[in-house]
């Protein structure tokens, strides 16, 4: 195995943009979906020339072709009917940009290979940037290569350009060979390129099409005021973008992860044992990483990269920063049991341990006792193990919510450990130990009048007599919410009957010889 390492976001270098541009990417869904994704290394069967159409402008037209109709001289946003005049014999399929979309979203995460600052650049494009990375694939070169010749493996044919901004790899990806711009070197590339370089609005090409001016070169030393007044302010931004004159951002579709680690395999793993031996490797280097900045994980993220490129990830939460490797593994375990079988097809060749959310590791002085509190250590793992196998809502905790309606002033929450987020407030000793999750109507008899408890109640068919009461308490609306100010006021007593037992009931509503009698609930249990 390769020794692994450790990518900090906060140690990057000079920007570097890595373009990838899938010109036949419709089409290649397809042919990959019938013929599997070594589609391009098999034999290939005589077929027809395969393109996509859509429906635009009344009319229907080809939305993207395949190489072999490329050929023909078919292209994008040609009518379908003079297509099939010029070659009846083409396939047609009708196009499906939600497929495309997750195809090429599939594609994102598997760069993540690369660096995880990975964004999409519309419908067949992306962007990665790879500044600080190049170097762990043997350089620039030897990554583009890298990346054409594994995406070439899984069926696609694709064009890579790298340089020092967003435009310049763009344009490089689509115009020039795989090598690398040098930074500095921007303006003389492009020089030469044609305008469609830029990234520029149809109409605005044209418009310098139609004045002799073909290539960046004819824009790049003309004035500017005049540039932009007559074709646009856009022309000026692209080339400023282009030349690094204008920043240009790229945001990543994911959560870039503030600390990772990851192992190549000269061998592809199958096995979840094996999995999980590497997860206890990488957990054990992370560790020295977090340990160095006084910091543990609140979630880590498994990523498991397929021999075919596809990307499975795996996340746990943590109630308390962790960061002991035997601690991590066991998370995992879970995590790995409760999904049973990892669907490693060909096997994993590259897996990466990422702590997403981390926070600060207080140091904690152990009590006179000799404990440090470790029934809430075993408790906060034992609800991780829960959440790990079963789901983050199969915890629940009880919370406090700013409403003095009984059955409002609590909310179970997802469970995240006691240590985060608002401390419970005590609970009042004049509230019951079980409150019913709905007050169950009940029967009284000899009631004082107007303010007084009950003498008996019948509840669930019984009858209790009232030895000691204590009250009312009263409870208005909660008026300023809105909506809820016609809910009768309640008054409730503590109620202990000839046995001992102890209930909370409320009247609801006041007696009023213009209103109707209120009626009488029980709503909680004292021990």
């Amino acid at each position: 195995m390769n020794a692994p390492f450790t990518s900090d976001i906060h140690c990057r270098t000079k920007r570097r943009i890595m373009a990838l541009w899938f010109p036949y990417l419709p089409t290649e869904r397809i042919l990959r979906g019938r013929l599997g994704r070594s589609w391009r290394a098999g034999w290939r069967e005589p077929r027809p020339p395969l393109v996509v159409s859509r429906h635009e402008n009344n009319a229907q037209r080809i939305a993207a072709v395949e190489e072999d109709a490329a050929g023909l001289g078919l292209r994008r946003g040609m009518g379908l009917a003079d297509a099939r005049a010029m070659h009846p014999e083409i396939e047609v399929v009708e196009a499906d940009d939600a497929a495309d979309r997750q195809l090429l979203e599939s594609l994102a995460d598997w760069c993540d290979r690369y660096t995880p600052l990975v964004a999409l650049d519309g419908a067949d494009g992306l962007f990665l940037d790879i500044a600080g990375c190049a170097h762990l694939f043997g350089g620039e070169q030897a990554m583009l290569e890298d990346a054409l010749k594994r995406l070439s493996q899984q069926g696609f044919r694709a064009r890579a350009g790298l340089a020092s901004t967003p435009g310049m790899a763009w344009a490089a990806a689509r115009f020039l060979d795989p090598v690398p711009v040098a930074p500095g070197e921007e303006r003389a590339t492009l020089m030469p390129l044609p305008l469609a370089a830029l990234r520029l609005e149809p109409a605005a090409r044209a418009g310098l099409e139609s004045v002799g001016l073909r290539t960046v070169g004819a824009i790049v030393d003309a004035p500017r005021a005049p540039l932009a007044r007559r074709f646009g302010a856009g022309v000026i931004l692209r080339l400023d973008q282009a030349l690094g004159e204008v920043e240009e951002a790229v945001s990543p579709r994911l959560p870039v992860a503030a600390l990772s680690v990851e192992r190549h395999l000269p061998e592809p793993v199958v096995r979840s044992e094996d999995v999980e031996r590497l997860v206890f490797l990488l957990a054990g280097t992370l560790k020295e990483d977090m340990e160095r900045r006084g910091e543990g994980a609140r979630f880590l993220q498994l990523s498991l990269f397929r021999v075919d490129g596809a990307v499975r990830r795996l996340g746990v939460g943590a109630s308390r920063p962790l960061r002991e490797p035997a601690l991590v593994l066991k998370l995992f375990r879970e995590r790995l049991s409760a999904i049973g079988e990892l669907e490693a097809d060909c096997g994993f060749e590259l897996v990466r341990l990422s702590a997403l959310e981390t926070a600060r590791i207080a140091p904690e002085q152990a009590n006179l006792a000799g404990g440090n509190g470790a029934d809430e250590t075993d408790l906060a793992m034992f609800a991780d193990r829960v959440r790990a196998r079963l789901g983050e809502g199969a915890l629940a905790i009880p919370r406090p919510v700013e409403s003095h309606i009984p059955e409002r002033a609590v909310a179970l929450m997802p469970y995240g450990g006691l240590a985060t987020g608002a401390a419970p407030r005590p609970v009042p000793r004049e509230r019951p130990i079980r409150l019913l999750p709905q007050a169950e109507p009940i029967d009284v008899f000899m009631a004082e009048v107007p303010e007084g408890p009950p003498r008996q109640f019948r509840w669930r068919r019984v009858l209790y007599r009232v030895a000691r009461a204590e009250g009312p308490e009263r409870i208005a609306p909660e008026w300023w919410l809105g909506g809820r100010q016609e809910e009768p006021t309640r008054d409730y007593f503590r109620i202990e009957d000839e046995e001992g037992r102890r209930y909370w009931l409320y009247r609801q509503g006041l007696y009023d010889a213009t209103a109707d009698m209120p009626r009488w609930y029980l709503h909680g249990l004292f021990a």
